[in-house]
């Protein structure tokens, strides 16, 4: 197992990461019935559609800046606890707005919970502003304004999430522009619910130094040499794309495939609690399900070190951690 090994995660989506423990408990503050989304402690769903709707159920008992802060707090609280050193949590403006919040606040509270759990273990996070593909490029693109304009020091980087079946990158390309010219890094999901095509798509139209998942790029051999030779990162969410059925069993997951074609490759967990996993069990899973060795997880770790959306001083210091 791999209790001893320091972790690193790039893509977690802090809604997706909320504790079935804590949103009961935040639901019974606001007397919310969880029968529609919660039982025994577990997220209900069936696909990815359902998966969406239980996500955003899950997210309505977030509602206050302190609930904010106290999930995220929770979640670093977590890794931390499995010798986690950095973490970028994905985290939508939108959708601060949709609940009546407000983008300001909702980022106030997440910066506030991690600026507390730093204060405890040490632990470093960075923001990742999301714009969600299915609700229009136009909402894209004002998620990365107000990425490109914000002040907040935590906020590095900006992604693309949601349903990869709607729309064409190319409908998305201009939010992408905005950030870049911000000097965010910047990420997009893609090759997980979709083939190869829109990996290719991705790197052709938006030139991400990452990709959210990106493992269906193993249906094109051609395109994984390119994802090779140009050193793009993928996002890699084992348990996720097992849980959601984008491979059948691990037996059959592209991780090492990818690894072994010279793919630079790094692990995450994605949305936890929804696919029954966690960063300390995709630890393990790299280690038992695919028999990597430790020095290859650690590699896989200064990969995802290497491609944070960090500041260089910040970087030196990770790395000299692992």
């Amino acid at each position: 197992m791999t209790s001893h090994l320091r972790k690193v995660e790039l893509h977690c989506h802090l809604e997706g990461a909320a504790p079935p423990s804590l949103t009961q408990s935040q639901a019974q503050k606001y007397n919310v019935d969880t029968s529609g989304f919660m039982r025994d402690g577990i997220y209900l769903w069936n696909d990815f559609a359902e998966f969406l709707v239980a996500y955003d159920k899950v997210s309505e008992v977030y509602r206050t800046e302190e609930d904010y802060a106290l999930l995220t707090e929770a979640y670093l609280d977590e890794l931390a606890g499995i010798g986690t050193i950095y973490s970028e949590l994905i985290v939508s403006p939108d959708h601060g707005d949709r609940i009546g919040l407000g983008a300001d606040a909702y980022m106030s509270g997440v910066s506030a919970g991690i600026r507390a759990a730093k204060a405890k273990s040490g632990i470093e996070a960075r923001l990742i502003v999301t714009g969600e593909r299915h609700f229009g490029p136009e909402r894209v693109i004002n998620a990365a304004e107000y990425a490109a304009k914000s002040d907040n020091p935590l906020i590095t980087g900006f992604n693309m999430a949601g349903e990869e079946r709607m729309g064409r990158v190319a409908d998305y390309a201009r939010a992408f522009d905005i950030a870049r010219e911000a000097g965010l890094g910047i990420t997009i999901h893609a090759g997980e619910i979709c083939g190869a095509f829109s990996v290719a798509d991705a790197i052709d139209l938006v030139k991400p130094s990452r990709i959210g998942h990106g493992v269906r790029a193993v249906e094109d051999a051609d395109l994984v040499k390119r994802l090779a030779d140009l050193g793009t990162v993928l996002e890699v969410c084992p348990g996720s794309n097992i849980a959601l059925g984008v491979f059948p069993d691990f037996a059959s997951h592209p991780l090492r495939a990818l690894r072994d074609a010279g793919v630079r490759v790094t692990l995450n967990s994605d949305d936890p609690p929804f696919f029954h996993t966690s960063l300390k069990r995709e630890y393990d899973l790299a280690s038992t399900a695919f028999g990597f060795s430790d020095d290859e997880i650690n590699a896989m770790t200064r990969t995802a070190i290497e491609a944070a959306f960090v500041d260089e001083e910040t970087r030196r210091a990770l790395l000299a951690k692992i």
